[in-house]
C-alpha cells in the first residue's frame, strides 16, 4: 500500500459488494493529494463496485475507507462539499438546459462566480452549441459531457470517475485525460476506473489491478500494458 500520512484516500482491508459477496479481493491503497490513481481491471472485476464504496454509496462488507481523514459518509454535509463523484449512470434535472443545470449546481455548492465558472467549463468541454439544449436533445456521448461537468463546476479536494471515457470520441477522452492530470495538479486526488490506456497514462496515473485473487499496485510505466491486457 502507498504512503497513507497526509493521504486524501485510505483503504484498509476494504472488502466491497452485495449483500454478503463480495465481489473482488480486499482493497488495500492510498491516494495522496495531487495523484491519480487509475482502477482497472477486466469487465466485471468490481472496479464501480470499489469506487461507489469509496463515494459512500455503498456500505463496506469489511475493512476500513477513509476520505479526507474521516470515515466515508456520504450524508455528511462536509463531504458532500469536498468530494465529487461520477458514476456509469445518466442523472439530470430534465425540465432544464445544460446550462441551467449546471449553474443551479454550482450555486448549490456556494461557488463565486457560477455563471462564470459554468461557461467556462461549457466552453472547456466543447458543449457551447448546446448549452441552451435539454438533456434530452442531446447526444449520448453530449450527455456524457454534461455529466463530467457536473464534476467540473464545483469545489473538490477529490474527484472519483467512474469510466469518464465512456461514450466520448478519441478528441474529448484525450481532453478529459489533460483535465484530470490539471486537477492533480492543484493538488486533487482524483480515483477513476478506465478501461482506456490512453487516458490512465496521459492523466499520469498509477493502477490498482482488482481481481479475485488479489488486488495489487500497477506503477506509472506498467499501466499502459496492463489495460491493454485486461481489456
Amino acid at each position: 500500500m502507498g504512503q497513507q500520512q497526509g493521504a486524501a484516500v485510505v483503504a484498509r482491508g476494504l472488502r466491497v459488494g452485495y449483500g454478503r459477496t463480495p465481489v473482488c479481493a480486499p482493497v488495500d491503497v492510498a491516494v495522496a493529494p495531487g495523484e491519480v490513481l487509475a482502477v482497472v481491471g477486466a469487465n466485471g472485476s468490481g472496479k464501480s463496485t470499489v469506487l461507489r464504496t469509496v463515494l459512500g454509496r455503498l456500505e463496506p462488507l469489511g475493512g476500513t475507507v477513509e476520505v479526507l481523514g474521516r470515515p466515508v459518509d456520504e450524508r455528511e454535509r462536509g463531504f458532500r462539499a469536498r468530494v465529487a463523484g461520477v458514476g456509469d449512470d445518466d442523472a439530470y434535472f430534465p425540465g432544464l438546459s445544460v446550462r441551467e443545470h449546471l449553474v443551479l449546481l454550482a450555486r448549490g455548492h456556494g461557488v463565486a462566480g457560477a455563471g462564470r465558472v459554468v461557461d467556462e467549463t461549457i466552453a472547456m468541454l466543447g458543449m457551447g452549441p448546446r448549452a441552451d439544449a435539454a438533456p434530452t436533445e442531446l447526444s449520448s456521448g453530449q450527455r456524457r459531457r454534461l455529466l463530467l461537468a457536473t464534476a467540473f463546476v464545483r469545489p473538490r479536494d477529490v474527484l472519483v470517475l467512474d469510466e469518464p471515457e465512456q461514450r466520448l470520441d478519441p478528441g474529448t477522452r484525450r481532453l478529459v485525460a489533460d483535465l484530470l492530470a490539471a486537477e492533480a495538479a492543484h493538488g486533487v486526488a482524483v480515483v477513476l476506473a478506465t478501461h482506456d490506456p490512453e487516458v490512465a497514462t496521459r492523466a499520469g496515473a498509477r493502477g490498482l489491478l482488482v481481481g479475485d485473487d488479489a488486488c495489487t499496485d500497477v506503477a506509472r510505466d506498467a499501466l499502459g500494458d496492463v489495460l491493454a491486457a485486461v481489456r
